[in-house]
């Protein structure tokens, strides 16, 4: 039982460590991620 709950502490601080790495490292904001550099023109 001891060695269960261990598992499942150690799952939930994974969890949270992970949660926080995506939400502030990984991921950028929707403007940042698709925009474009000034001055460049597309096209002919």
């Amino acid at each position: 039982m001891k060695t269960f709950l261990i598992a499942c502490a150690t799952a939930i601080v994974i969890a949270v460590i992970g949660g926080v790495v995506l939400s502030s490292v990984v991921q950028e904001p929707a403007d940042k991620a698709f925009s474009s550099p000034t001055g460049v023109r597309l096209g002919a």
